[in-house]
């Protein structure tokens, strides 16, 4: 199942949406404003009780040092389950938790739950929110804007909070680079969570400080000029190769390079930013989120939400497209 949304035998999925259609038309449509519990309910993901338990050999049950377990009761079976193998600092970080600490914005703008999901079998569990206002990039460039939580439940991942803004032409996610970095927060399943989650809060307050920021740069990108060969010198910073690199690094490399002068001078997303700076930023961001190579849309979707690395690079992108 290349989407990795977690099915159940009944077909029902551990998905929710806002939207009109369902994410691979699986899980629940809602136009409904949910709260965090009702988001819980309807994506299958309250109740999973996980847990860190000690591991043990059979039949004997004699402990395993330092090797741990991470468990859940499955929201269909009601039977215990094992979701992963984790160290002896990693601490759970609760569904309920992960919803609740977006769940406090709902009342503060009006934002609403847009989508929450399980996948890889409960392994890891995203929720997002759509805030209430758009933004106008110098009168030209729509986006929405949206807040997402995605954990893991393996100890394979940070848990991450981020600000999305999405551009409406081409849904792309934006991470621009600011000196309080207030677009991300990541944190370890480590130490004490009820601390690192008031922490999160805190950072959260500072959302319309970035989105102003955010706006404030774009703005500055769509007033300068830029040209595809300065576009191709950001490139090869962003990826840059040694003369060690075998053929198929330089194949890649074309490869991209044709894809990113496609975007950045022809595609149809950039028509009302055409050979602006901010146009470049977005051929950049765009190639990240829906060219760059994967297994699947599905696993190049998860690489643009949870993987540290993109977020990186699309905001080294925006400082090198910024000072071109």
């Amino acid at each position: 199942m290349a989407h990795e949304i977690e099915q159940f035998t009944d077909g029902s999925a551990a998905f929710f949406t806002a939207r009109t259609d369902a994410w691979h038309r699986l899980g629940t449509v809602t136009t409904d404003c949910l709260t965090a519990q009702q988001v819980m309910d309807v994506a299958y993901l309250g109740g999973w009780d996980v847990r860190k338990e000690a591991l043990q050999t059979v039949p004997s049950g004699a402990a395993v040092p330092n090797r741990w377990a991470t468990t859940r009761i499955h929201p269909k079976t009601g039977r215990r389950e094992v979701l992963g193998m984790v160290g002896k600092s990693y601490q759970v970080v609760q569904n309920e938790q992960a919803a609740g600490l977006l769940n406090f914005i709902v009342d503060a703008t009006g934002a609403h739950f847009e989508t929450a999901g399980s996948l890889r079998g409960g392994r890891e569990v995203f929720v997002t929110m759509k805030l209430p206002d758009s933004m106008m990039v110098a009168g030209i460039d729509a986006m929405d804007l949206y807040l997402a939580m995605c954990t893991s439940h393996d100890g394979s991942r940070l848990a991450r909070v981020l600000v999305t803004p999405v551009r409406i032409v081409c849904a792309n996610t934006q991470a621009a680079a600011f000196a309080d970095n207030v677009g991300e927060y990541a944190f370890s399943h480590s130490g004490d969570i009820e601390g690192k989650l008031t922490e999160v809060r805190d950072a959260l307050k500072l959302v319309p400080v970035y989105l102003d920021q955010f706006q404030a740069e774009a703005e500055k990108m769509i007033e300068k000029q830029l040209e595809w060969d300065q576009l191709q010198r950001i490139s090869d910073e962003l990826w840059p190769l040694d003369e060690d690199d075998k053929e198929a690094a330089f194949l890649r490399k074309l490869g991209r390079e044709r894809d990113l002068r496609y975007l950045f001078e022809e595609a149809s997303t950039q028509a009302n930013i055409r050979g602006t700076a901010w146009a470049g930023y977005q051929a950049i961001t765009e190639w990240l989120d829906h060219k760059q190579p994967a297994r699947s849309d599905y696993h190049r979707a998860n690489k643009v939400l949870a993987d540290g690395t993109v977020t990186a690079t699309k905001k080294r992108a925006f400082d090198l497209v910024l000072a071109a």
